[in-house]
């Protein structure tokens, strides 16, 4: 087989491998692996090589990266939109025992029981970046950002921006009191009429003012 006739085969097995499919109201891209682990909510996308594992909850409208990795029991809010490679563990090996080792060539692997197991939530209009890792144990609450590369070791506050390794606050993305008017609205669980007669909000900069109502 000739150079040519192989990256010709390659450039076809890619068109197909990554053709778009709409099913059950979720955009599926590209080949990923254990999606019967999941509960879409509706109007998702999924890219190209995302891998679920365990028990996982997806809210409306969330959109996934290339190559999200998920695991354990895990659940996410409406509208919520992650970066590439970013990865969701909920379990831990166990550092409290002679060995983290829990692989089925010591002891069949029964050590597996001894692993930690913690839940993960993520609320609603969550923006999640390229490379991020959330461990286990962690609630990451409304309208926050996780920087790039960023480690989420433990809670994140509604509407903070964290970032580095582990993740600390760089800052909040608003004051407390237009935070707390954003909780009370709870845009993400209105309908589209609803939406509509609150649209100008989203055009809005909230920069240095002291409530989304004022003119």
């Amino acid at each position: 087989m000739t150079q040519k006739i192989r990256v010709l085969i390659k450039r076809i097995l890619y068109y197909f491998l990554n053709t778009s499919e709409e099913k059950n109201n979720v955009l599926l891209s590209g080949f990923s692996r254990g999606l019967q682990n999941v509960a879409f909510a509706g109007q998702n996308a999924v890219p190209d090589r995302c891998n679920f594992s365990g028990n996982i909850k997806i809210g409306y409208a969330t959109t996934l990266g290339v190559n999200n990795f998920m695991h354990g029991n895990i659940s996410i809010g409406k509208y919520c939109q992650f970066g590439a490679d970013v990865a969701i563990h909920t379990t831990n090996h166990p550092i409290h025992y002679l060995s983290s080792y829990i692989n089925k060539n010591l002891f069949s692997g029964e050590l597996k029981k001894l692993k930690e197991n913690k839940e993960i939530f993520i609320g609603n209009d969550v923006w999640i970046g390229h490379n991020a890792l959330i461990i286990g144990g962690v609630t990451i609450g409304n309208g926050a950002i996780i920087a790039a590369g960023t480690v989420v070791t433990k809670n994140v506050e509604p509407y903070s921006i964290v970032a580095g390794v582990p993740s600390k606050v760089i800052k909040k993305r608003f004051t407390n009191e237009v935070i707390q008017e954003i909780e009370k609205l709870e845009w993400w669980h209105k309908t589209p009429e609803e939406l509509d007669k609150i649209k100008p909000l989203f055009f809005k900069n909230f920069n240095n003012i002291k409530s989304i109502y004022e003119e």
